[in-house]
């Protein structure tokens, strides 16, 4: 067996155990409250690996971080919810990167429309101003890069620094809401 069938073959099974993990999360996402509230000192690393779950699907993460940031308070909430936005868009770039070995790409980015394939995917501000656009920006942005083999400190760098502003302007802006929502 060469090895893009070993790595089709890994993809496929990753992807199957994903999908059932994602089933179970959705099916039980109630619980997810509980099951973090349970896990006591381990709770924080909980949340951190459901970010990293919720990274390649289309569920999005906003309803975590408020519970972060509701249930451990705006800073060690928005501490949380930063290293769980970081760890998920590594995740999503090593996704990218996959998709780049398994599919043959350069042949689709020569062919995109409207000069996509001159963008400056390699571009601090490109990867950091394209993380803003609000739903899924982020998500593609994290592929993008790795599909584009972004070099890794830059990419992380440019994650870091977007993810952080985001966790802490929700975390002050989402507690302070959910607390006068509360009263």
């Amino acid at each position: 067996m060469n090895l893009k069938n070993k790595n089709t073959l890994w993809m496929i099974g990753g992807s199957i155990v994903f999908l059932i993990i994602l089933f179970v999360v959705a099916q039980n996402l109630q619980d997810v409250e509980v099951i973090i509230r349970k896990a006591g000192v381990a709770g924080p690393f909980m949340a951190i690996a459901l970010f990293c779950i919720f990274a390649l699907t289309p569920i999005p993460a906003e309803p975590l971080t408020l519970f972060c940031i509701y249930f451990f308070g705006p800073i060690p909430g928005s501490f949380i919810t930063w290293i769980g936005g970081v760890c998920a868009a590594l995740v999503e770039y090593n996704f990218g990167l996959h998709m780049r070995k398994i599919a043959d790409v350069e042949k689709t980015i020569k062919k995109l429309p409207f000069g996509l394939n001159k963008m400056p995917i390699e571009s601090p501000f490109f990867l950091i101003f394209g993380r803003l656009i609000p739903g899924y920006g982020g998500k593609i942005i994290s592929l993008i890069a790795g599909i584009h083999h972004v070099p890794i400190r830059r990419y992380l760098w440019t994650t870091a620094l977007t993810t952080f502003l985001g966790s802490v302007l929700l975390a002050f802006g989402g507690y302070h809401l959910l607390r006068f929502l509360k009263h």
